[in-house]
């Protein structure tokens, strides 16, 4: 008998074995890292659903003041309650007898609160970037190009992307404008975010915003498969290392991983859709938002993973 020789064929990929369905969280958040120990707010809140099979998936958000209960959260000393969603993030980093900020902390109470209000069991892997981290992550890949399907004028920065100054005494800026016009247009990091910010002046304020900025998440996903990155850990690992703290991942598997799972998920393959709300309030002043019925149906869609029988019910909710 002749000894066995041993296996030549290479060693599956890492991330080869993830499964679908998956969930996943996308925060934009305002960590004001020039200020010690600010309290972080999730002013962007995505969530990716990606279908078995990982080859589509869809990309919706959640609106910044959407009005939910809060469970209770011993780690941050939080009793619960009803709160605008962007004040998860915040009230679950406190540390208690502490002046510092734990981010993953405040993930944690977060989707523990998503997970209440919209029924989706578990989210297996989250990504925060705060401002900075998005106009890095363009410049990274080169500046994006996208289409611009409205007129939109900044609130933050001038024509050369030098920041607005204050008018005296707070409250607004004064000085000429950033506009992005209508069509295609190539964005370097600071474009991106910018655009990304922008709500005030939009006919549909944030949720305007919020469809921008999955047209965005959009274009850099197609950006960063065209330069092969998912499919490539060494270039793709050189980003996450250039973006350092102003990324914090959160989730049991790597991004690394997550990445070569979803490497066959082209942008055309990648749904928007956009949750129609309504401001709510209470005694004539604003308390924050709700979602429509059609709005709350999708997200049992996602719950149930239905979503495609969902969207064919409801197409006025697939944004371009």
């Amino acid at each position: 008998m002749t000894a066995s020789t041993p296996s030549t064929s290479p060693a599956p990929s890492a991330g080869a074995d993830i499964q679908g369905p998956l969930d996943l969280v996308l925060l934009g958040v305002d960590t004001r890292v020039t200020i010690p120990d600010w309290e972080p707010h999730s002013d962007t809140i995505m969530l990716l659903h990606v279908e078995a099979g990982l080859r589509k998936a869809y990309l919706y958000s959640l609106p910044r003041d959407l009005r939910v209960t809060m469970p209770a959260f011993a780690k941050a000393g939080f009793g619960g309650g009803t709160y605008k969603l962007t004040e998860a993030m915040s009230r679950g980093s406190r540390v208690p007898g502490s002046k510092k900020t734990n981010v993953p902390q405040g993930y944690e109470l977060l989707t523990r609160t998503i997970s209440a209000y919209t029924g989706i069991k578990q989210f297996q892997a989250g990504a925060i970037l705060n401002f900075g981290g998005l106009e890095n992550l363009v410049d990274q890949l080169g500046g994006i190009d996208m289409v611009v399907d409205e007129k939109v004028k900044s609130h933050h920065r001038e024509p050369d992307g030098t920041f607005r100054p204050l008018v005296p005494g707070g409250g607004d800026y004064s000085g000429p404008q950033a506009v992005y016009l209508p069509g295609k247009r190539h964005f370097v990091g600071w474009q991106a975010i910018d655009y990304a910010r922008q709500r005030y002046g939009l006919p549909n304020g944030d949720y305007d915003r919020t469809r921008h900025q999955r047209q965005i998440v959009r274009t850099i996903l197609g950006k960063a498969l065209d330069q092969g990155l998912a499919a490539d850990p060494q270039k793709l690992q050189n980003v996450i290392t250039a973006l350092g703290q102003m990324l914090v991942y959160v989730g049991g598997r790597t991004p690394l991983e997550y990445a070569y799972a979803l490497r066959n998920l082209q942008p055309s393959a990648l749904t928007l859709v956009g949750l129609p709300g309504n401001g709510v309030g209470s005694g004539g002043s604003y308390k924050g938002e709700a979602l429509t019925a059609e709005g709350k149906g999708f997200l049992t869609a996602v719950a149930k993973d239905q979503i495609a029988p969902y969207l064919a019910k409801h197409p006025d909710l697939v944004n371009k």
